[in-house]
């Protein structure tokens, strides 16, 4: 079975209610072509690098699914062209290492260690430490 990921902008002038029904229109698509969805990833608002129908921003979204043929892909991404609360939009055929890699993301084994070891210097540092840091400085 292929996986993959489409991972899409929704215009951030649409109330809550609207990008909510944009996104549940996509999942619902999928479904009915015969995906396997596997995670549904909302990564919020956030700012765009440039300008796009002049939005600075939007609401993205990344979508991963699986399926036996990627023939119905083209029903999706016109769909996707044709819909005017989609600013952006990339599809991406997963290969083991990126299906991999989002399966670590998940389980919480990617992007831990670094917070995990700001943590323990934290906890390290006693509030004397850190009063005479202040006073040395």
């Amino acid at each position: 079975m292929r996986q993959y990921e489409v991972t899409f902008v929704v215009d951030p002038r649409l109330s809550g209610d609207e990008v909510k029904t944009a996104v549940d229109t996509y999942v619902d698509l999928l479904k009915k072509e015969g995906s396997n969805i596997v995670h549904i990833d909302e990564m919020g608002l956030k700012e765009l690098a440039y300008s796009i129908n002049r939005r600075d921003s939007g609401y993205y979204f990344s979508v991963e699914f699986q399926n036996e043929t990627g023939a119905f892909m083209e029903k999706v991404e016109l769909s996707f062209r044709r819909d005017e609360r989609i600013l952006r939009f990339l599809t991406v055929k997963l290969d083991k290492y990126g299906v991999k890699y989002n399966e670590d993301k998940r389980n919480g084994l990617i992007g831990k260690r670094k917070e995990e070891e700001a943590g323990d210097e934290a906890k390290a540092e006693t509030p004397a430490e850190k009063t005479k840091d202040k006073a040395g400085a």
